[in-house]
Order: structure tokens, then C-alpha cells, then sequence
């Protein structure tokens, strides 16, 4: 498998940093817009689906949903850091796992003993299923992301020797299981398309860094402008696919989950997800030149570089100031109340942004210890046997696919087996064994400084 000399290690891209800390705030920001808490008549507190309540709000999923743009910078980035890895594939693979899987299982952890707590002590089980569904909602991007970085290895394999031909097999296989999905109706075969579609976005980062997308390249292409026209096509072309089959086709507009919505374009993705992600894509490749001289100023870099420092902070707690609130607001009915989705509704989102905003930043503050705490722990974990790193990856994806998909909580019981699997499969990934001969040298800044660092 060709890869580039470990010594030629070119700088960071800041509009790589820039695409995951902007996917981030939106995945934020889109979380708590859509997220609203009505206390009933008995103190209950529930929280109506806002995208099934009022529907023209689905057509906001076409902003927020840029979850296109975190797997295209994963690919870009992953891809540069397997092209100069001096290790075996094992070794790369568990310092990667063990970025998402360290702060993830902490997290888990935490939240886990909180509801096997409230179990014990009695809390209603329609409450401790909703407060479980919510901590669990963002969960579905770690499975994904941890058999995309286990595959890296081989996808870069086949992009050196293949190159753009990757992602548009992937992209013709999708829509293919998507076809059987919907015409014979075999939904274990739409699971494929968790990986394939998000793969395309991933494959194109590799692409992206290597100028065959468009754009310069600092991989082990020539480093020469790529076809410039790629982009362009791809925006029409992935833009007009989706038009076309939300317009005249059986999908919906939603880019997220609406309960009862059937096609669903998220579960698993659909044909028009893709389209959306070939279009998303190229508007990020297209936009790239101008946005790289915005964030060369110093004053604009210096904004947006602290938010990739905590970006896995963010994605994995920011569901917490919501908790936070209802029970400060909503169970004390403090809170007012106007109509859900009414103008009034509407008015209220701006503080509503600004307090949950607030929140968050105590949160990240308070967890700063933590996080240099899995730094340290990090640092003296060596790589251990491989069939423990397999192992472990398997049984910690098996455990965050259910959590993604049931809650922490589901029907108000503890996850026994789920949170066994995930506390064993933590164990084995980053289990010490004897130290790697060579480390990149930017893991010595700690293990939560980014979701990225961990793909």
C-alpha cells in the first residue's frame, strides 16, 4: 500500500479545522432550535417533535444538516495522517478509536450511573426514557466514524490505485441498496448505506487532499489545480438529483429523522442523502479558496480555532443545558408558555439559544480537568495486541449503535448488555500494553481536543 515519507508532514489546513468546527456549531445549534419543552398540567414535562408538529420546519434540515462537510474534512484529514504514519495499521488505528471512544465512554459512563440512579430512586420511566433518548440522540456519528477510521487503511488503498472511480462506486452501490430498500423492502440492506454514503464524503476528502476534486493538493497528488469544473458539477449535479427526488420522487425534504416518515432520508440514508452530500461537497470545494484567505487573517483564525480544541466537548454534552433548563424552567414552571410553534414560540428561541449557549460554556469549563485527565491517560497507554483492538471495536460499535438507536434509557430500564459491551469494548481498544515506537506529535495535546483528532 503506497503512502507518502512520514517526514513530509505538511502544515494544517485551517479550512479542514474550520468545516469540522462549523459542522459542529450547527449540529449544536440545529439540536437546541428543534428541541422544545412543554410542562403539562400534572408538572410532566415532554418535548413535541417539532419537525412532525409544524412541517414546513423540515426545510430548515436543508442548513443544519452539514454532517457532509465533517466526513469530507475526516477524509481529508485522515487520509494525510495514514499517508505519513510510521506504524502498522493496529497501532494507527487504536490511537484513532481512542480519540472518540476515551471521552465517549466517560460520557456513558457518567450518564449511565445517573439513570441507574434515577431508576433505583424511582423516577418515572417516560421521563427517564426521554432524558435517555435525548443524551443518546448524537450517537449515531460514533459507530459510523469508528468503522470509517477502521477502514481507512483499505479506502486509502483503493483511493491511491483508483482514485475519483472510490466514491462513485460507493455512491452507485448505495443507491442501489436504497433501491432494494424501497422496492422489495429488505431494511438490513439500507444498513450498508450508514457507511457507504457517509463513505462518499469520506473517499472525497482523500480525493479533495490529493487535487482530484478540485482545488491544490497537499497529499500525493501533484500538488498541481485540480479540475476545477468537479465542483461545479458536483453542486449541479447533486443539487438537481435532490431536487428531483424529493420533487418528484418518494422522499422527503427532512435531512434529520421525523418519526413516522416513510422514506426517511437519515434512517438509513437515502439516494436524495447522497445527492444532498455530492452537492454539500462541492459547495465546500467551491468556497474553499475564498474562505482559506478569510481564516489567514490572524483575528479570524484566533475566533475559530478554540472551537476545535473542544468540539468533542461540545458534540457529546451539549444536550446536558437542555436537561439543565427544564429542570431550572419548565419543572418549576417558570418558564413561559406560548403556543408551540406559535410567533410567540418563535420570539423565545433567541433567549432560549443564548441560555442554553451560556450553559454549555460552564460545562466545557468544569470539564477541563477531565479532559486533561484522558490526556495523561492517553499518553500511558501503549498499543496492545491487535485481536483486542478488533475486538473491542466491535463490541464498543455494537454498543453505541444501540444507544444511538434505543436511548440510554429505552422504555425507562437500564441498558445492562449495551453498557457491559461498551465498558468491555472501551477496555480492550485502549488497554496498555508495550509503547508504540512512534507517536504523531500532536497527541501529546490531550485526548478530547477534537472530534477530528479522533478520526
Amino acid at each position: 500500500m503506497s503512502r507518502s515519507s512520514p517526514n513530509a508532514r505538511p502544515s494544517r489546513d485551517r479550512y479542514v479545522d474550520f468545516l469540522r468546527a462549523w459542522a459542529i456549531v450547527l449540529v449544536v445549534f440545529g439540536h437546541w432550535l428543534i428541541t422544545g419543552l412543554v410542562r403539562g398540567p400534572g408538572g410532566e414535562i415532554s418535548a413535541p417533535e417539532l419537525l412532525a408538529t409544524v412541517p414546513w420546519t423540515q426545510w430548515l434540515t436543508l442548513f443544519f444538516q452539514v454532517m457532509p462537510l465533517f466526513f469530507l474534512a475526516g477524509g481529508h484529514a485522515a487520509g494525510g495522517s495514514w499517508a505519513r504514519a510510521g506504524g502498522g495499521t493496529a497501532e494507527w488505528v487504536r490511537r484513532r478509536a481512542v480519540r472518540l471512544l476515551l471521552p465517549a465512554g466517560v460520557y456513558s459512563g457518567l450518564v449511565l450511573a445517573a439513570v441507574g440512579i434515577c431508576s433505583t430512586v424511582g423516577v418515572d420511566p417516560g421521563t427517564l426514557a426521554l432524558v435517555g433518548w435525548a443524551m443518546a440522540m448524537q450517537f449515531w456519528f460514533l459507530p459510523v466514524y469508528l468503522l470509517l477510521s477502521a477502514l481507512t487503511p483499505v479506502l486509502y488503498g483503493a483511493h491511491v490505485r483508483w482514485g475519483l472511480l472510490v466514491p462513485v462506486a460507493m455512491g452507485l452501490v448505495a443507491l442501489a441498496a436504497d433501491a432494494l430498500v424501497l422496492t422489495v423492502h429488505l431494511p438490513y440492506v439500507g444498513l450498508l448505506n450508514y457507511v457507504l454514503v457517509w463513505g462518499v464524503a469520506y473517499q472525497l476528502g482523500f480525493c479533495w487532499r490529493d487535487a482530484l476534486v478540485g482545488g491544490i493538493g497537499s497529499g500525493s497528488g501533484n500538488g498541481k489545480n485540480g479540475k476545477k469544473w468537479v465542483p461545479v458539477a458536483m453542486v449541479v449535479g447533486g443539487g438537481g438529483a435532490f431536487a428531483g427526488l424529493v420533487g418528484l420522487g418518494p422522499f422527503p425534504v427532512s435531512l434529520i429523522l421525523v418519526t413516522g416518515q416513510q422514506p426517511s432520508n437519515t434512517d438509513p440514508p437515502s439516494a436524495a442523502m447522497l445527492a444532498w452530500t455530492v452537492a454539500q461537497a462541492g459547495l465546500a470545494l467551491l468556497l474553499a479558496p475564498a474562505l482559506r484567505r478569510l481564516l489567514n487573517r490572524e483575528r479570524v483564525w484566533r475566533a475559530v480555532r478554540p472551537l476545535g480544541g473542544v468540539s468533542m466537548t461540545l458534540y457529546l454534552w451539549h444536550m446536558l443545558p437542555v436537561l439543565v433548563i427544564a429542570g431550572g424552567f419548565y419543572l418549576t414552571g417558570l418558564a413561559p408558555q406560548p403556543h408551540y410553534g406559535s410567533a410567540g414560540w418563535w420570539a423565545l428561541r433567541v433567549p432560549w439559544l443564548i441560555v442554553l449557549g451560556v450553559v454549555l460554556v460552564g460545562v466545557v469549563v468544569a470539564l477541563r480537568p477531565l479532559e486533561r485527565g484522558l490526556g495523561v491517560l492517553y499518553e500511558r497507554g501503549g498499543a496492545g495486541r491487535p485481536w483486542t483492538l478488533w475486538l473491542g471495536l466491535a463490541a464498543s460499535v455494537a454498543a453505541l449503535t444501540r444507544f444511538a438507536a434505543q436511548g440510554f434509557a429505552y422504555e425507562g430500564r437500564f441498558p445492562v448488555l449495551p453498557a457491559l459491551g461498551l465498558a468491555v469494548g472501551v477496555a480492550l481498544v485502549t488497554v496498555p500494553g508495550r509503547a508504540p515506537e512512534r507517536r504523531d506529535a500532536k497527541n501529546a495535546q490531550g485526548s478530547q481536543g477534537s472530534v477530528e483528532e479522533a478520526a
